[in-house]
């Protein structure tokens, strides 16, 4: 029977979520993707499902995913896809296909071409020779790291004198977050501005517990990081997004945020926690993040094609 193509709604992301962690299992050794992550991707703001995602089914087996967004309102494209590895034909034709689109959505912003990205572990489901020969090249490599916790090790730290660790409670502080962010992240690979509306759907605020959300401050800064958790992945406690200002690097203040992380998912009765972090990362944070426990779990290649 030959491969049907078509278009991904709302209403597929259950079967989205099984095929990404099937694909998962043999990856990184066991199911991590969650049904609400998938939900939020197909809701992405400025994706048009019919145009922008891909679904290929091998009779009534869904085989192959692929979605496509534009954040950076330019050059730049984002895809995923996702395939298992019997079905590299439907792999090549779906590729083709996001890559007529990419280039479609670029010229709709203004550009001649399209710079599009594409995230994949090291050891992928996609024959990553169908990349190369199309023209993709790996650019970055990103590590997933955790950590084991221990609710009687991991305790809440105990903020030095002339700094301060507040939640986010509050509106403004939630906005605080995202300037904080933009500023911290401003000079980092890949980085794409983000209007507070669009950020907070990019960390899929509606399943956000603010109460893992925190800022630090000193007396002499003011407000000088952040970090930002969440704590609905079955699979460990995750901190997304750790951040702090240039002018209070080196300080410790992103050693007394994770601390505090590791001590609010200990309690929560979590066993472990994650997080991601570029490989070429100039501030540091490969050599805090080894500092304190956290270890490779596996590893993601940023691939790169140049479509005009």
């Amino acid at each position: 029977m030959p491969y049907s193509l078509r278009p991904a709604a709302l209403t597929d992301a259950p079967a989205i979520t099984e095929l990404l962690n099937k694909v998962d299992e043999i990856e990184i050794g066991g199911p991590e993707t969650d049904l609400h992550t998938v939900q939020a991707d197909l809701k992405h703001p400025g994706t048009d499902l019919e145009r922008d995602s891909w679904l290929t089914w091998d009779g009534d087996l869904l085989v192959a995913y692929g979605l496509l967004w534009d954040e950076s309102e330019g050059e730049r494209v984002d895809i995923d896809q996702y395939v298992l590895p019997a079905h590299q034909e439907a792999a090549a034709r779906m590729l083709e296909a996001m890559e007529a689109r990419a280039l479609e959505k670029a010229r709709e912003n203004g550009a001649e071409r399209a710079v599009v990205h594409l995230h994949l572990n090291v050891a992928p489901t996609l024959d990553t020779g169908l990349l190369r020969a199309r023209g993709w090249r790996v650019v970055r490599r990103y590590h997933v790291l955790h950590r084991p916790l221990d609710p009687t090790r991991d305790q809440v730290p105990e903020a030095p004198a002339g700094v301060r660790v507040r939640d986010c409670a509050a509106e403004a502080d939630r906005r605080r977050v995202h300037e904080l962010y933009q500023a911290s992240f401003a000079d980092h690979f890949d980085f794409q501005p983000r209007a507070y509306e669009d950020w907070v759907h990019d960390i899929d605020a509606e399943g956000l517990d603010w109460s893992l959300v925190w800022i630090v401050s000193t007396d002499d800064l003011g407000d000088a990081g952040f970090l930002l958790a969440r704590n609905d992945r079955e699979a460990m406690g995750w901190i997304r997004s750790l951040g702090v200002l240039p002018p209070a690097r080196g300080r410790g203040l992103g050693g007394l945020l994770l601390r505090r992380a590791f001590a609010a998912f200990a309690a929560r009765g979590r066993d472990t926690v994650g997080l991601g972090v570029d490989t070429e990362n100039t501030t540091g944070a490969p050599r805090l993040y080894d500092r304190h426990g956290l270890t490779v779990r596996y590893a993601v290649d940023t691939w790169e094609a140049v479509v005009n």
